[in-house]
This record gives C-alpha cells, structure tokens and sequence, in this order.
C-alpha cells in the first residue's frame, strides 16, 4: 500500500508535534511530505531531521538563513521561507492531505490554496472557518474536498454523525471544560494573570489557545465552526461545561435519541481519525474508565465569560463580523499573555472593535485580508488608548 504524504502546517504546536507522533505510529501507512513553523526554527530543523520530509518552510524570512544552517547536512530537504512558501507548498503533487495545525488567522490563505489544489484537509486551524466559513465550504464544495475536523469536540460531533445519512440534527451539544477561571468570583476574575490562565485543567494545548480557553472564546470559536461543518443554526447549538473533558460533544436527533463520542483527553484521537476516516486504526495509550470519572454538566456564565455571548453575536450578524471577532481577539490574547491587557478588558476590546469596523454583510477574499487588518488596528488603538 502506498503510504499517504502529509504536509503539517504548523508542526512545531501542540497538535503538530502530537500529528508527527501519530505518523509515526504508523510510519507503514503514513509519510511527512512537508513540515511547516512560524519561529520554532530549532525544533523545525529537529524534526525534519528525524522524519525526512522532501521540503520544509519557515514563515518567518528572518530565520531561512539560520534553518538552512541547521540543515546543511541535508541538501535534500528543500527549504522555503515566507507567506508564499506556505501557499505554494500545499499545491505539491505528491500531498494527499494537509493538516492545517496553524494558529489564526494565517491558516486561511494556505488553506484555500490546498482546497484549490483538490488536497484533503484536516482541519485544526479553526480560525479558517470562523473568519470564512462560507466561502470556504463553497470552496470544498466547488473541488470536492472533503472537509475532517480534528478538534476534538468537532470530530466528536462527526463520528456521532457517522452512518446517520440524512437523520436530522435537532440540537448540537458542544462541550467545554470551562477552564481554569470556571468557579471564580468577578472580583477574582479581575487579576487573574496570563500565568494563572494558562494552567488549563485537562488540555495540553498551545498558549495561544489555552487563554481562548480560559476566556471561552475558543469555545464561541468552536460554534461558529460546527455552523459550518455541520450546516446547522448557531440557535441549535448548545454548548455545556463539562469539567472532566470525557464527553467530548454530542448530537441530538429528531427522535430525542443523543449520540456522544467519549475519551480520554489525547488529541492524537481525533487527528488519526481525520487521518484514517473511515477507517478506525490502533493507537497506543490509557482507555477510559467509567467507573473512575463521574460526567458532569453545567451552563455557561455569559456575563463572566462575555467573550462566549459576543462569539454569538457575531454569527448573528454574519457577514465579516466573525473575522472582525477573531482579528481583535488575536490582539487581545497577544495582549494579555504579554500583561498589556487585563483578563476583562479583552471582552470589552472586541466588543469596541465589533462596533467600530467596518461591516460587510457580503464578503470576498479579499474583503476579509481588508477587514482583519482593519480589526487589527482599531483593536490595537483600544489597548494602547
């Protein structure tokens, strides 16, 4: 059997590093094509000397001169470096699917690249579909590729899915563990640091993402995404606290019937499954113990966590307000992890950011490069005002 080639954006995070484990888990069926990183120069340079890819790209131009030291020994990796890179990248002809494990904003471009090129996608950028979701289903629609998602709660919701056909969704029950801040006061909420907000509870997740978790954007993130993925109303989809992150998202059929997918918190899961779909490989590791964690549920607090409410308003307004949602919260969290920001003050920044730019009920492309630099700046002004 010919192995597949995998190209990894963003391989150096938390879901590349745990991607590159999964292949190499099943090195017989599985192959690094590309390796991708923003800054990670070192651990990119380690990792394509362990996996052998045919060709590496470093985002930033300012460290290509230092990765092609690295790997001077290997003057059969091929070296790229900047945004473009990226997008040529994906188009190689020997790729059969891509894992988009970039952070923001920058998965997009590279991401319509793919789809344009006819690769499979394996989505972990969220942020692709929050800023562009319609036209990027649009997209995969127009070259038939198909779509797998690979954070745990969207794949959750797709394997519930699995041999249903056309049942009707009544409800999507989307979880999320509520963070580190899930039982603290408004007062205490108030001080709480970049350091405090990156001890997640259950997930090892990268920085950026842990304080969209602690904030529940991320979770506002993860509806907007389902919307798309799934092709169902933001108002059917309810999302629970659910502390232990064992049940990782549910669907409600017309019948009442509920469907869920449980598991340990290991994100290797979801991503061999996108990786193997429809297929169901063996992966090493703990299996769940029923009888050792109790399932609990909760609604989220809006008014504490007002970053989840301004997520649904976004989709409410539709157009480019999800992408004036994501570029403003990308400021903030960069904010806040750098002690510019207060944890509070984030929600009130995008709030400001969403009423101040300029809204778009029918966006291109090219509207939504406009709109997050847009975002970006007025976010930025907010913070420095």
């Amino acid at each position: 059997m010919r192995k597949q080639q995998i190209a990894i954006l963003g391989s150096t995070g938390s879901i590349g590093t745990q991607a590159l484990e999964v292949i190499e888990e099943h090195s017989d069926r599985y192959e690094v094509y590309c390796l991708t990183a923003n800054n990670k120069v070192e651990l990119l340079a380690q990792q394509a000397l362990k996996y052998n890819p045919a060709a590496v790209v470093i985002a930033n131009e300012a460290k290509y001169d230092q990765l092609c030291a690295l790997l001077s020994s290997r003057p059969d990796i091929k070296v790229y470096a900047g945004s473009k890179a990226l997008d040529d990248i994906v188009e190689a002809g020997p790729i059969d699917m891509v894992l988009t494990a970039m952070v923001g904003f920058a998965g997009l471009s590279p991401t319509v690249h793919a789809i344009k090129a006819r690769k499979k996608i394996c989505l972990a950028n969220k942020e692709t579909l929050v800023v562009a979701g319609e036209l990027i289903c649009q997209l995969a629609q127009q070259y038939h590729v198909p779509i797998l998602p690979v954070d745990s709660e969207h794949s959750a919701i797709f394997q519930s899915l699995v041999g249903e056909g056309d049942n009707e969704i009544e409800k999507i029950l989307l979880t999320c563990s509520g963070g580190p801040f899930r039982l603290m006061s408004d007062e205490q909420i108030k001080t709480v640091t970049a350091a405090d907000a990156l001890r997640h509870p259950t997930w090892d997740m990268g920085a950026k993402i842990t304080i969209d978790s602690a904030s529940l954007m991320n979770k506002g993130f993860e509806v907007i995404e389902a919307k798309w993925l799934f092709g169902i109303e933001a108002d059917r989809i309810q999302v629970l606290i659910h502390p232990q992150s064992i049940v990782h998202s549910a669907v409600q059929f017309r019948d009442g019937s509920v469907k869920a997918q449980l598991g340990l918190p290991d994100m290797r899961l979801p991503i061999q499954y996108a990786f193997s779909f429809p297929e169901r490989l063996s992966l090493s590791g703990g299996r769940l113990d029923l009888f050792a964690h109790p399932l609990e549920f909760f609604e989220p607090d809006t008014q504490k966590f007002r970053c989840l409410a301004l997520a649904f308003e976004a989709i409410r307004q539709g157009g480019n307000m999800p992408c004036i949602l994501n570029a403003a919260n990308e400021v903030v969290n960069e904010a806040f992890r750098q002690g510019r920001c207060s944890f509070p003050q984030m929600a009130t920044v995008i709030e400001q950011t969403m009423q101040r730019a300029t809204f778009d009920k029918s966006p291109s492309l090219d509207t939504y490069f406009n709109t997050d630099a847009e975002a970006r700046r007025i976010a930025k002004e907010l913070i420095n005002a």
